[in-house]
């Protein structure tokens, strides 16, 4: 999943996942956390029989592929883009009750699994904030989170769960979060001397061998690609 995808990351990662993961992509606004989980889903899809699932509740589809191809990185045909118009529609048609929209998400999730079967191999959420500001009752979230990812884990499922999340902070919210899930990669923004570099960190990974190291991060042309260590 990492190392035969994004250019770079062999650095990071010594040796690679197996399926199923559930991974915390975090980061601060601006940090590249939507390119890096769209770009790892096409690398890894493209060429192959496998089908992948980005749900985008940040912004509508159009737009998400019209900022990615300015990165250089293309759609694929075996990737479906469910945006968060899909949720307005269903909460137009369900005027009179609260929509439960991870249960929607969860729906969706089994009617691929049903029409793809085991080809369903990624899925992505971008993001959990914005999940959580649909819904009105945020209550009992560890709970929700914890039956969320273990469907997730349960569909066998390499999975992106994109978060936002203020430098020093801590990867949880409202369902501690950092706690239930398999990895967390931070991508963030380096401020010194006056110039500000992107970098990827790999906070956690289960199962894996992985550099802990800050590593700078760069648009090139065909998506994003992972450079040497920061020094401090």
């Amino acid at each position: 999943m990492f190392k035969d995808t994004i250019p770079g990351l062999e650095r990071i990662f010594k040796t690679d996942t197996d399926s199923p993961k559930v991974v915390l992509v975090t980061g601060p606004p601006g940090s590249l956390k939507t390119s890096f989980c769209y770009d790892i889903m096409t690398k890894a899809l493209r060429g192959t029989d496998d089908f992948g699932l980005y749900v985008t509740l940040e912004e509508e589809k159009d737009s998400q592929i019209k900022n990615m191809d300015d990165l250089g990185v293309s759609l694929v045909d075996n990737m479906h883009i469910s945006d968060i118009t899909d949720l307005r529609e269903i909460d137009d048609i369900i005027e009179e009750e609260t929509t439960d929209y991870v249960e929607f998400i969860e729906d969706m999730l089994r009617h691929f699994r049903e029409e793809k079967g085991d080809n369903f191999t990624i899925f992505t959420l971008d993001s959990l904030g914005a999940l959580y500001s649909l819904m009105e009752d945020t209550e009992n979230m560890r709970k929700r989170m914890f039956s969320f990812f273990k469907l997730l884990r349960d569909f066998d499922l390499y999975c992106f769960v994109v978060m936002e999340r203020s430098s020093d902070s801590e990867a949880n919210l409202l369902g501690d979060e950092g706690f239930l899930v398999d990895g967390v990669i931070n991508i963030s923004i380096d401020r010194k001397k006056g110039k500000l570099t992107r970098y990827i960190q790999v906070e956690k990974m289960r199962s894996c061998h992985h550099d802990m190291e800050k590593h700078a991060l760069e648009v090139g042309e065909t998506g994003l690609k992972v450079l040497g260590p920061l020094f401090e």
